[in-house]
């Protein structure tokens, strides 16, 4: 047996789940989260815990049954509280201001790019107390799309191994280089 698929997933008060041929609706505090499931993989509520269970032992209905279990599990916690994620842009003169609901980004090309969020997300910029470099908070309910978003804004500029400018996730640690032997003071 799976050992994430046969966890049980607790439904928090004021969460309600209904299932209808297979779509699967999740209302919170947040908001409502919808997921087509397959068809192999049953979910039976039994009062307030969720459980996932699979009639087979293939190899296919294994690797489903922790999968589902994971995505209910996902949208139960983004309609009670949400996901975050944070990204920093490091670099002179790189900038990230909020427009509306769009997200500008001017990072060292010769025009700002405008992100238009996707369905549900919302951006908040703010700048770091000790370094002063601006970050970009991304929200939302959708723990697939708040990624998603992510990955966009940071393929704009992803940071570069020798100096580290670019915009990267918090906390992710960039393999910088040496650069040229003559820069380092290295004799030839």
């Amino acid at each position: 047996m799976s050992r994430i698929g046969r966890m049980p997933i607790t439904v928090p008060s004021g969460v309600t789940v209904s299932q209808v041929d297979g779509l699967i609706t999740v209302k919170g505090p947040k908001g409502t989260l919808s997921r087509q499931i397959n068809a192999d993989i049953d979910v039976k509520q039994e009062g307030d815990v969720l459980i996932c269970i699979r009639h087979t032992n293939q190899k296919e209905h294994r690797a489903l049954h922790g999968l589902t279990r994971a995505l209910l599990a996902n949208m139960v916690t983004g309609v009670v509280s949400g996901y975050e994620k944070r990204l920093e842009v490091e670099g002179v003169g790189y900038r990230a201001e909020v427009q509306g609901v769009n997200l500008q980004l001017q990072v060292g090309l010769s025009h700002p790019v405008i992100i238009v969020p996707l369905e549900g997300i919302s951006f908040e910029v703010g700048q770091n107390t000790n370094n002063r470099m601006p970050f970009v908070m991304v929200r939302g309910i959708d723990k697939e799309s708040v990624g998603q978003q992510c990955a966009y804004i940071r393929r704009i500029r992803p940071p570069e191994p020798y100096k580290g400018k670019g915009i990267r996730f918090f906390g992710e640690k960039i393999r910088r280089k040496a650069g040229k032997a003559g820069k380092t003071g290295a004799k030839k």
